[in-house]
């Protein structure tokens, strides 16, 4: 935490936080899916490229539980979590993931374009960081509309040298945007370490903006939830922007199928240690939350997950003739025809 976090931490009162066992039925969603989507991939039921979030479910269900209706937020190209921990429908989900006509965008975005703009979810985006300035533009909407709702921009460790990063925060910090920018620190931007792409640091690069910053446990739900929380509370009263960096850890490849032959061998075996599921199962059991409880979530979501593929593969394939569908207005659509 920067000087300038710690300057407001004290001055606003977060929202009360949800259950522990809610936070884990959310990852344990985010994970059901995630396994889901890379059987289906290997069983080419999955078109295209999906880039899974595995490992960074924590991440995504602490800073939903911070959100409220009006708020916004943009994903990346590994946001499947993001949108799931916002509530996006499953059935929906499986069905664009799938490329088929029932999905959330007809099937045409996608496991990089799921977009559900009754949830606030702007949107996916395969470009790295563009997402950010989107979620800036959506803050600038919130503040000058006065909805009371904060932008988020979640991004990766890799977008950090990306210049419209620093274009965002400039702009974001002249304006106190209502902007919480999420950085999900895996260490790794594509098949390099971080450490090679970027130079700086992201507290220093935050500080030079006079931004707030806080690091945190990204395998940790409970702390992601309560600096999330804080944060939005900040936004939510004209202080922001904000820079909540979680360190985190990438389980599968850049994309699914890749091999990580670059990743050292002793990492990757280390990484079960280090689960956010495992860990908030045991914080659960600390807590004296039975076991059977426990159970009968994970027993919950494999049923809806399980329930959602179903249907999505009896749903119809998309019509070739509805491809331009939605990309002309009506009145052009008929002057064309």
């Amino acid at each position: 935490m920067n000087a300038a976090a710690r300057k407001i931490k004290v001055a606003y009162k977060a929202a009360p936080q949800p259950s522990l066992l809610a936070l884990y039925r959310t990852m344990v969603l985010v994970r059901e899916v995630e396994q889901a989507l890379s059987r289906l991939f290997a069983n080419s039921e999955v078109p295209g490229f999906i880039h899974l979030s595995l490992g960074q479910e924590a991440i995504s269900a602490g800073v939903a539980s911070a959100l409220r209706p009006q708020d916004s937020l943009t994903t990346t190209h590994r946001g499947h979590g993001h949108v799931l921990a916002r509530g996006i429908d499953v059935d929906g989900f499986f069905k664009e993931i799938m490329g088929r006509a029932g999905g959330l965008c007809k099937g045409r975005g996608g496991s990089m374009h799921v977009a559900d703009l009754s949830l606030g979810i702007l949107g996916a985006n395969g470009i790295v960081g563009a997402g950010i300035p989107i979620a800036l533009g959506s803050a600038i909407a919130h503040a000058t509309r006065k909805t009371g709702g904060v932008a988020v921009a979640f991004f990766g460790d890799g977008a950090m040298a990306e210049g419209v990063l620093h274009e965002t925060l400039n702009m974001a910090a002249l304006w106190k945007s209502p902007l919480l920018l999420v950085c999900e620190n895996n260490g790794w931007s594509e098949f390099s370490p971080t450490s090679r792409q970027f130079a700086a640091k992201l507290d220093a690069l935050a500080a030079a903006f006079g931004i707030a910053y806080q690091k945190v446990d990204g395998n940790d739900v409970a702390a992601v939830a309560e600096a999330s929380n804080a944060a939005t509370a900040v936004l939510r009263v004209g202080r922001g922007p904000f820079v909540l960096e979680c360190i985190t850890d990438r389980v599968r490849g850049h994309y699914e199928g890749d091999a990580q032959k670059y990743r050292d061998a002793d990492e990757l075996q280390g990484l079960s240690a280090k689960d956010p599921l495992a860990r908030t199962r045991g914080q659960l059991a600390q807590a004296g939350v039975p076991a059977a409880d426990i159970e009968c979530v994970d027993r919950e979501v494999l049923a809806l997950v399980e329930a959602a593929i179903t249907a999505a593969r009896a749903d119809a394939l998309p019509v070739f003739e509805d491809a331009a569908g939605d990309v002309y207005t009506a009145a052009i659509q008929e002057n064309r025809a």
